[in-house]
């Protein structure tokens, strides 16, 4: 739902997501919020009451889009409360927890706001989660809409090439992602590491591992001390095995 559709299905058009829309794997649909204004000229905001620099979205517009989406989504069988998630950086934070949660929904609504914000009474009658992609503010929802759709579509079985893809990337297992290498195995000076030309898995399992650890803990210290609380008795398993100091 937003007020600029072109906008979002050209942002969608190239690459995983556009191929699996062609597949049928994934669907996605653009509603023109001006389509439901009830005022000849199109018009979606209003003043706002109280004062204040700039517009405001209306509630009408929204909440009457709304209702033909819901709709459209019951004829096809689906839920008639759906999830619908608000852009807005007053929310919480998205993150791939929260995309492999809503990779497991059937239907999602995505409101995109603009101007200075949307009417509250159209957030209480219709948004289920407000979701912020981070601590700024953009001139529209349309490039949060567009991250979250990415991001939960790669999750959902037969996007991707293989479902290990997205299983072994970054944040899904707790820690950043490890270094990665392709040919050739030597490069202006800088070399690929042995342990990944050997062929011997457990030894490149525990290198990547390893990688992953220590890139968190230099990198995002946070995320690192959260994985240590959490997987303490495997991180000692780990360390008796292989007879290295980890933490």
């Amino acid at each position: 739902m937003t007020l600029f559709p072109e906008t979002v299905k050209a942002g969608l058009s190239e690459s995983i997501t556009a191929r699996a829309i062609a597949n049928g794997i994934i669907g996605l649909n653009t509603y023109d919020i001006r389509d439901f204004s009830k005022d000849k000229h199109r018009h979606v905001d209003d003043y706002i009451y109280g004062g204040g620099a700039g517009m405001l979205m209306a509630p009408d517009p929204i909440v009457s889009c709304f209702e033909h989406v819901r709709d459209s989504i019951v004829e096809k069988g689906g839920t008639d409360k759906p999830r619908v998630l608000l852009m807005t950086p007053v929310g919480d934070a998205f993150n791939q927890q929260m995309a492999e949660e809503l990779s497991k929904e059937e239907d999602i609504v995505l409101l995109c706001g603009h101007y200075e914000g949307i009417d509250e009474r159209a957030i209480e009658l219709i948004v289920t989660d407000r979701v912020s992609i981070g601590d700024f503010v953009l001139t529209g929802g349309e490039l949060p809409a567009m991250m979250i759709i990415d991001a939960v579509s790669r999750l959902v079985p037969g996007v991707l090439g293989s479902d290990e893809s997205a299983f072994d990337e970054s944040f899904t297992k707790g820690l950043l992602e490890y270094p990665q290498y392709t040919r050739p195995p030597e490069y202006r000076g800088l070399t690929v590491p042995e342990v990944l030309l050997s062929g011997h898995h457990q030894n490149i399992a525990d290198w990547r591992f390893e990688q992953s650890l220590e890139r968190t803990k230099q990198i995002r210290p946070e995320l690192y001390e959260a994985y240590i609380a959490s997987h303490e008795e495997e991180l000692k398993k780990y360390m008796k095995r292989t007879k290295k100091s980890l933490i």
